[in-house]
């Protein structure tokens, strides 16, 4: 009987992970894909950077703990950015002026990364600083969503979209106030 079970669910994981149709013909890829994925595996890289920060300078385990979720989510949201990459063919790095016809790369400015490990007030200005870096691949991933083709980083975009957007909110509460 168990074994009937587990094939079961072994069989309706595989029938629910098909394509639909049962076509195998693979999802089509735009240039507003590509550059979603190099864009925002540098942007990841950089909020990994910034997250990193909290175990050492943060005092909050709330916060600690919030943060290495995030570096964790985010070092493989990397990963499978560039699995998508590297299985298209393409390269993991656009030329350095290919940003400015989508807007630019967001990018939390160096300095501000920087200074946060200078801060006397760790907590709240690493939180306005993440929170900022957040909403930049809220508008990102917005971006994928209305102008990418591929179904998946579509799908994936309003995820990230709709997980920051939770993880900004989830920030502003954790804001100490000002001093």
């Amino acid at each position: 009987m168990k074994r009937l079970t587990v094939l079961g669910l072994a069989l309706l994981l595989t029938a629910a992970c098909a394509p639909a149709g049962g076509s195998s013909a693979p999802e089509p890829v735009n240039s507003e894909d590509v550059m979603f994925l190099q864009m925002m595996i540098p942007h990841h890289r950089q909020g990994i950077e910034i997250v990193k920060q909290a175990r050492d300078k943060g005092k909050d385990q709330q916060l600690k703990t919030f943060a290495a979720a995030i570096e964790t989510t985010q070092t493989d949201e990397v990963k499978t950015m560039m699995g998508w990459l590297r299985s298209w063919g393409q390269p993991m790095t656009a030329p350095s002026d290919a940003h400015a016809a989508h807007g630019g790369l967001p990018e939390t400015d160096r300095e501000q990364i920087a200074r946060l490990t200078r801060s006397k007030n760790f907590e709240r200005d690493f939180l306005q600083l993440l929170i900022a870096h957040q909403d930049d691949a809220v508008q990102l991933a917005g971006l994928e969503a209305l102008n990418g083709d591929n179904p998946t980083v579509k799908g994936w975009a309003e995820k990230v979209k709709q997980s920051r957007k939770a993880q900004i909110e989830q920030m502003k509460g954790m804001l100490p106030p000002a001093p």
